[in-house]
């Protein structure tokens, strides 16, 4: 099977109040662990790639990765380019084997985002690949981008429509609440999404899909874990998964996951250094890293996504 684009994925998950899971990837371990939790609970998947990843680990290995995961798991399995920030970005990860792109222009004046996002779908839908776009800033760091909470702000619904039908765009990610990075929210806080906001754009949206970005939970015993051996992160609160599962439930076909996977991977790490700190073949603490993350992504498909048995 090749990779394939999320327009089927997105369809099926709208009709049935689930949604798909985009985990970020940067290198082998993260990849194996989050596909052999999707093949073994059946489920459809989305790899994204951000900015950093791609310089990271250069574009060729990861589309390679990727590639071998579709050929390992017989998934259906959709490349993504997350927030890339410039035409000439989305152009390169379409031309180098993407069968998606996310332009991200939310930063920029609603004009000019929709000129931005409108040039990215005409070169994307002439090749074969959708395009996802954003209204509204989440606040928080995730790679290069960095919005302050004083500048983030939520989408006005009243937007959408023209948005949507003067970009052509295939998906639109929305803020409502959700923030990027590990430094959501302080212990003893409930944060709330703003669900409001989410009916009125489904409302004016029949039928398109929406996306969540900044949607980790920030699992609390990864944290914790960190800080037991050596780590000093203050008190971190993700989004609630009940209310990710009720957003999968409604307009909200993607929900996109990259904090937990970091701390999945970084926690179990420390734990094994704290436990062998004479051990230095790298097979010894990735392994238990991408069973960690294993775990954490099949807790995410079946009790938060709702997408197991969707393949």
């Amino acid at each position: 099977m090749p990779l394939v684009t999320s327009t089927e994925m997105f369809k099926k998950a709208y009709e049935g109040g689930y949604a798909i899971g985009a985990f970020n990837v940067n290198n082998m371990e993260i990849i194996q662990g989050i596909t052999e939790a999707a093949m073994e609970e059946k489920a459809p998947l989305i790899l994204q790639v951000s900015k950093g990843a791609r310089n990271y680990a250069n574009p060729t290995y990861l589309k390679k990765l990727v590639e071998a995961a579709v050929e390992e798991t017989g998934l259906p399995i959709c490349l993504h380019l997350d927030h890339g920030d410039s035409f000439e970005t989305c152009k390169s990860c379409i031309d180098g084997g993407f069968t998606s792109v996310m332009i991200d222009g939310s930063s920029l004046p609603f004009e000019e985002n929709i000129a931005l996002a409108k040039k990215v779908v005409d070169y994307a839908h002439d090749r074969g690949v959708v395009v996802e776009a954003e209204l509204g800033r989440l606040a928080g760091i995730e790679d290069e981008v960095k919005v302050s909470a004083e500048n983030s702000s939520y989408t006005r619904p009243e937007e959408v429509e023209e948005f949507v039908g003067r970009t052509g765009v295939d998906s639109l990610a929305i803020a409502i609440g959700t923030s990027h990075g590990a430094y959501k929210f302080k212990y003893g806080t409930n944060p709330k999404l703003r669900f409001d906001i989410l009916e009125e754009v489904s409302k004016r949206l029949p039928g398109f899909p929406i996306v969540l970005h900044g949607a980790s939970s920030v699992i609390p015993e990864f944290v914790e874990m960190i800080n037991k051996y050596g780590g000093n992160m203050p008190g971190a609160l993700g989004v609630p998964e009940e209310q990710l599962r009720k957003a999968a439930s409604m307009a909200v076909c993607k929900i996109n996951i990259d904090s937990d996977l970091r701390l999945a991977m970084t926690a179990t790490i420390r734990k094994y250094f704290a436990e062998h700190p004479d051990h230095f073949d790298p097979r010894q603490y990735l392994g238990p890293a991408r069973t960690a993350i294993k775990e954490m992504v099949r807790h995410k498909i079946v009790d938060v996504l709702g997408c197991n048995g969707k393949a």
